[in-house]
């Protein structure tokens, strides 16, 4: 699987490098941005028909619709896909305390209050921390 996803961010270095794509070269992130929800409405569409052969190829050009963001943002010097998923990784582990924690949740309302719960604290931080800055 590993592989596979590095081809993919493989593919869309090749396609915005020097010998590449002169439409895929031009994107930026706000001319992408739209594509993700043209993407995802398709993905939903599928979904919603119960197109299982659709919905596979929906969600890769989803997926690859984000890593192409994540190469422009790569190429600006902002960020890049590693860290993306890093910062994501985290913070899925930091909401979900009744997996990765002490908390319990047996029912799904109360594994959303505790992510709701997890979710303001973390903002709340990100709050104080700004302001200590």
């Amino acid at each position: 699987m590993h592989l596979k996803f590095k081809n993919l961010l493989e593919i869309s270095e090749k396609l915005r490098g020097p010998d590449g794509c002169p439409w895929d070269k031009k994107q930026t992130l706000d001319s992408l941005a739209p594509k993700v929800l043209e993407e995802a409405q398709e993905l939903m569409e599928a979904v919603q028909k119960n197109d299982l052969e659709n919905i596979e190829e929906e969600l890769g050009d989803v997926l690859f619709t984000l890593i192409m963001m994540a190469q422009v943002a790569r190429e600006e010097g902002k960020f890049d896909m590693g860290t993306a998923m890093e910062k994501v990784g985290e913070k899925f582990i930091s909401r979900h305390t009744w997996v990765f924690g002490a908390d319990k949740a047996g029912t799904p309302e109360e594994a959303i209050a505790l992510w709701m719960k997890n979710k303001h604290a973390e903002a709340e931080r990100k709050r104080s921390n700004k302001k200590k800055v």
